[in-house]
């Protein structure tokens, strides 16, 4: 049996995750933005919490850890190569290294770009990959401390995912993401058509996370650096996808 997933919004525009394994019982949580959120999601479904995934050391993903450990004891696991300044972890990851939670096995990826030591992990059996700020909703993360050489490989192993993957990211940045997207690939009725469905479910105040990576295969710019019409468009026809990315990602950081 796949997970059971709960997205939990918190803070202003971030996203936590909870994962539930139904055949043993075992849960985790991807990120801690704020404990309340999960705390009350935790206890409306009836669910323990077993594990957490740290993903990146940034504030806002790892600084209502203490306050939900207080309550709701589990196993920390975070990046090895990142254990230096993040929360205390119990289980220090690297790429190609498996997790367990219950029933269900996740392999860990390392994204750096956003970060150095920033990971995603990817549960094949949920089809699921939690990706935080890597791979976002028509986007991806900005890179505070990675090149763009660096984000692109790491993009490029998330890409290779089966497109049916689902994809829980950290943020709810999609409407802003999207009139971005339109100014690089115009022409792409399958974008166009998606902003207008991002823009409606913003409206109504309806998450648009999780997406799905065929999706985002098909409309985030950051993914599409080998397309014809989008080198075009930057007058790019003969560079490398990762200087098609770095281009796309120089004029994100600038919109």
């Amino acid at each position: 049996m796949p997970f059971e997933i709960a997205t939990i919004p918190c803070l202003s525009d971030n996203y936590a995750f909870l994962a539930h394994d139904p055949a043993t019982g075992a849960t985790l949580c991807v990120d801690v933005p704020e404990a309340a959120p999960i705390k009350a999601a935790l206890e409306q479904r009836e669910w323990t919490l077993s594990h957490v995934l740290l993903t990146h050391h940034h504030a806002d993903h790892v600084q209502g850890l203490d306050a939900l450990l207080g309550d709701h004891p589990a196993q920390v696991i975070g990046a090895k190569a990142d254990a230096h300044r993040l929360p205390a972890l119990d289980l220090q990851v690297s790429e190609g290294d498996e997790i367990t939670i219950g029933d269900q096995i996740g392999r860990v990826i390392d994204v750096s770009g956003h970060t150095t030591g920033h990971i995603a992990v990817h549960f094949a059996a949920s089809r699921a990959v939690f990706t935080a700020d890597s791979l976002m909703a028509l986007g991806c993360g900005r890179l505070f401390e990675g090149t763009p050489d660096r984000m692109w490989s790491s993009l490029s192993k998330l890409m290779a995912l089966p497109p049916e993957t689902i994809v829980y990211s950290g943020h709810e940045y999609t409407l802003t993401n999207a009139k971005f997207a339109l100014t690089v690939d115009l022409g792409n009725s399958d974008l166009i058509s998606r902003a207008r469905q991002v823009e409606t479910a913003r409206a109504e105040g309806r998450a648009t996370v999780p997406t799905t990576l065929a999706e985002e295969l098909a409309t985030n710019p950051f993914l599409r650096a080998a397309d014809p019409d989008i080198r075009a468009h930057l007058g790019m026809q003969e560079a490398t996808d990762a200087a098609v990315f770095a281009e796309i990602r120089a004029r994100k950081d600038a919109f």
